[in-house]
């Protein structure tokens, strides 16, 4: 047995080395490669009922609701995110759980050997067509990478029906420079006849929704408001109490929305709907948990939505002591520091995120500093959070934010688990 899993740990090793080898390709836009092996392949992609989500945040808590639900409604599901937190096989779960490390060798090795030319998101994401198909998988809940025109997720033809939990401004560089623009490229995973679900949020702006609504007109695909349609379920009988979720924060309401509509649509159970919300889990993201005496509240708000979002969280439900933050070079941190600067704390210590070239911590302290926030540069998470337990009396708090790639980092400190290497893609 141990020999067995050796060999097997040995095998994903080597097999992830060579797809993480792909991640020098960066990233690409645009479907012919993927259509093109999906063909090869047999179409894993037609293999299964699917919802596909889209959306700047909430897309990855929305999908594992939606997820949840099935599960409750008895169906075999898959759901398939990005990026993982500790390890790769997060990625793509079936029946709630991570790909086992057997099973996902050999879709992955299928996935590397019939498209050479793939980048690393596009073979993770036909693994995990590959993964559903050969598990039987009766609905697949899949989450865009980034925008949505040009996602390799969006090969599917005719999801059951498609989301778009929220807009704001990231990725300005591939996705436009503007929150119409940014939403027409999100909405373009309508699909003719298909619903297309638009979350509060959306509705509340209209120079968005207007984007939306043209996108969705021209592909032929009904535009569904989150807000009034979830009303119309509770008219016809859903608890009020089955869209309250169990994630936290003031924006999991407007989520847990656009999972209850998708999930109807989907044709899952109404009665599956409240205990699929209730029981939907979704890590690093507003999560708390404990360690020798400090509690941490990890979140990955890697973007100005995100922080503006833990930031009015905070105000009402933490005041941490401590705050361990990281982000990426190429995201708007100074706007993101804005935000979290206004969260009351003895301090910050500045932990740079893996994965891609990280934000000049230097720079970072600066402009804390700048706002009149105390803040220190460590060289990891590690030595951040070995920083803080060092120097702070129990009980304490300590916030983690910013980056995923960080937050999944510490997360992992904090479980003592094993991970492999983030890769920001």
């Amino acid at each position: 047995m141990k020999e067995r899993r050796a060999a097997n740990a040995a095998a994903l090793a080597k097999t992830l080395g060579e797809l993480y080898a792909r991640g020098t390709k960066g990233i690409r836009l645009g479907l012919d490669g993927m259509r093109e092996v999906c063909a090869r392949a047999g179409h894993p992609e037609r293999s299964f009922a699917c919802v596909h989500i889209a959306g700047t945040n909430g897309k990855g808590s929305t999908a594992a609701m939606v997820e949840s639900i099935a599960r409750v409604a008895k169906k075999r599901t898959g759901l398939y995110t990005s990026p993982h937190l500790a390890r790769f096989a997060e990625r793509i779960r079936i029946d709630g759980e991570p790909i086992d490390d057997g099973r996902l060798v050999r879709v992955l090795r299928e996935a590397l050997d019939l498209g050479p030319s793939l980048t690393f998101f596009e073979v993770a994401t036909l693994a995990a067509f590959l993964a559903f198909r050969d598990a039987g998988v009766e609905l697949a809940v899949l989450e865009v990478g980034l925008g949505g025109r040009l996602d390799a997720t969006n090969v599917v033809t005719k999801p059951l029906a498609c989301g778009i939990t929220s807009i704001d401004l990231d990725h300005t560089d591939l996705l436009g420079e503007t929150l119409e623009a940014i939403a027409r490229e999100k909405a373009a995973i309508a699909k003719p006849g298909v619903p297309l679900v638009v979350s509060r949020s959306i509705v509340d702006r209209p120079e968005v929704d207007a984007a939306i609504a043209e996108i969705a007109q021209r592909s032929g695909a009904p535009r569904v408001s989150a807000r009034e349609s979830a009303a119309r379920m509770e008219s016809a009988g859903l608890p009020a109490a089955a869209l309250v979720p169990t994630l936290a924060g003031a924006h999991q309401r407007s989520n847990a929305e656009v999972a209850a509509v998708l999930a109807s649509l989907a044709g899952l159970p109404s009665s599956s709907i409240g205990p699929g919300i209730a029981r939907a889990r979704w890590p690093g993201r507003l999560e708390r948990m404990e360690r020798d005496g400090i509690a941490y509240l990890l979140d990955g708000a890697h973007n100005v939505e995100g922080a503006r979002a833990l930031r009015a969280y905070c105000e009402e439900h933490a005041r941490p002591e401590w705050m361990v933050f990281g982000a990426l070079a190429d995201k708007p941190w100074r706007a993101i520091v804005d935000e979290l600067a206004g969260v009351p704390c003895v301090g910050v210590v500045y932990a740079p995120p893996k994965g891609r070239p990280p934000a000049p911590g230097g720079e970072v302290a600066q402009y804390f500093e700048g706002r009149g926030v105390r803040c220190e540069v460590a060289t990891s998470a590690a030595e951040a959070l070995e920083r803080i337990e060092a120097q702070t009396p129990r009980p304490a708090s300590v916030l983690v934010a910013g980056s995923l790639y960080l937050v999944g980092e510490a997360r992992a400190l904090l479980l003592g688990q094993a991970t492999d290497p983030p890769i920001a893609m």
